[in-house]
C-alpha cells in the first residue's frame, strides 16, 4: 500500500513528516533510528518502539514468501530442464526411427524420466504448503477462527490428517507398480489436495476461477500425478497411446503453469500483510470502496 492511514502514532502537534524507509534483506523496511528521534523532538509519541519500526512485514507474512519463493527458485527452472529434456528425447526418437543415428546422446530420455518424477514431487509439494499457509494464517483461517473462538478442533486434526494422507498417498504412488495400486494413490493424492483446498483460508477465488492461482494450481498438480501414475505404461504401450495423452496433458501443463506465473504475482499484490488485514477486509471490492479512516493521524508515504 502507497500509504497508510491507521498508523500507530498520535500527533502532538500536526507536523506531518515524510519518512525514508531503508531496506533490509527480503524487502524487511524499517525507519532509520535518526528517524524516530526526529519524530520525539517533532511531539509525536508511541506506546512502543514496537508500534512504529514493525510497521511492514511480520514472521507470519515472511512465511507467506515461502511458496512463490519455491515456485521461483526451484519448480520453474525445473520445468525448464523437463521441457528441454523431453524435446530432445522427441527429437531422438524421430531421427532414430527415420533410420537416422542421432547426435542427441541416449541419456536425454531417462533424464527427462528422473526429472518429471522430482517435477510432480515438488509440484505437489509446494502445492501442500501453500495449502497449509492458507488454512492457517489466510482469512477465516485457524488462526482467525481460534481468535473469534470458533476454531473447531475436529476440523484441525481432520486436516492434519489429510496433510499425511496426501503425503503417504504420493510417497506410495512413486513405489506402485501395479496399474490398479498407482489409480489407487494417485486419487488420494489428488483428493487429499481437494479436500484441503477446499478449507477455509484458502484464496480460491471462485468466482473467477479461470483466472484463479489456486484453480489453476490445482489443475496443474493434477495433472502432474496423472503424469506419475502413467509412466509405466507408457513405455508398455506399443500402439503409443499414452505416449500420446502423456504429451498433450503436458503441453496443457505447461500452459498452466504460466498461468501460475502471472495469476501468483496478481496475488501477491492483492493479498495484504496481516497487519493490514483488519482494514483492507472493510473495503468493498465490489464497488472498490474502503471507509473513511477515523483517525486524525496524517498520511505517511513509507516509500518517499
Amino acid at each position: 500500500m502507497g500509504k497508510l492511514s491507521h498508523h500507530p502514532i498520535t500527533p502532538k502537534p500536526y507536523h506531518p513528516i515524510t519518512l525514508s524507509p531503508y531496506l533490509l534483506p527480503f524487502a524487511f523496511c524499517r525507519p532509520a533510528p535518526d528517524i524516530c528521534d526526529k519524530l520525539k523532538k517533532q511531539g509525536y509519541s508511541w506506546s512502543t518502539a514496537d508500534d512504529f519500526r514493525d510497521i511492514y512485514m511480520q514472521f507470519v507474512d515472511f512465511l507467506a514468501l515461502i511458496h512463490p519463493v519455491l515456485g521461483i527458485v526451484v519448480v520453474f527452472p525445473m520445468i525448464g530442464l523437463v521441457v528441454n529434456f523431453a524435446w530432445q528425447t522427441r527429437q531422438r526418437r524421430l531421427e532414430t526411427n527415420a533410420g537416422n543415428k542421432s547426435k542427441i546422446p541416449p541419456v536425454v530420455g531417462p533424464e527427462h524420466l528422473r526429472l518429471g518424477r522430482w517435477l510432480t514431487g515438488t509440484v505437489v509439494g509446494v502445492n501442500l504448503l501453500a495449502l497449509a499457509y492458507s488454512v492457517v494464517y489466510g482469512f477465516n483461517g485457524f488462526v482467525d477462527q481460534q481468535k473469534d473462538g470458533k476454531l473447531d478442533s475436529f476440523q484441525v486434526i481432520f486436516v492434519i490428517l489429510m496433510f499425511f494422507v496426501t503425503i503417504a498417498s504420493l510417497v506410495c504412488l512413486y513405489r506402485a507398480r501395479q496399474a490398479l495400486w498407482r489409480g489407487i494413490f494417485a486419487t488420494l493424492t489428488g483428493m487429499g489436495l481437494i479436500i484441503i483446498g477446499s478449507q477455509d483460508g484458502v484464496w480460491r477465488l471462485s468466482d473467477q476461477w479461470y483466472w484463479s492461482h489456486y484453480y489453476i494450481g490445482m489443475a496443474a498438480s493434477l495433472l502432474m500425478i496423472f503424469s506419475l501414475a502413467i509412466v509405466e505404461d507408457i513405455y508398455k504401450d506399443r500402439s503409443h497411446r499414452w505416449r500420446i495423452a502423456h504429451t498433450i496433458l503436458n503441453c496443457i501443463a505447461l500452459a498452466l503453469f504460466l498461468g501460475q506465473a502471472m495469476t501468483g504475482s496478481r496475488d501477491l499484490l492483492e493479498i495484504p500483510l496481516s497487519w493490514q488485514k483488519p482494514t483492507i477486509y472493510r473495503c468493498d471490492f465490489t464497488n472498490k470502496t474502503c471507509p473513511e479512516p477515523k483517525s486524525s493521524t496524517p498520511l505517511i508515504n513509507p516509500i518517499s
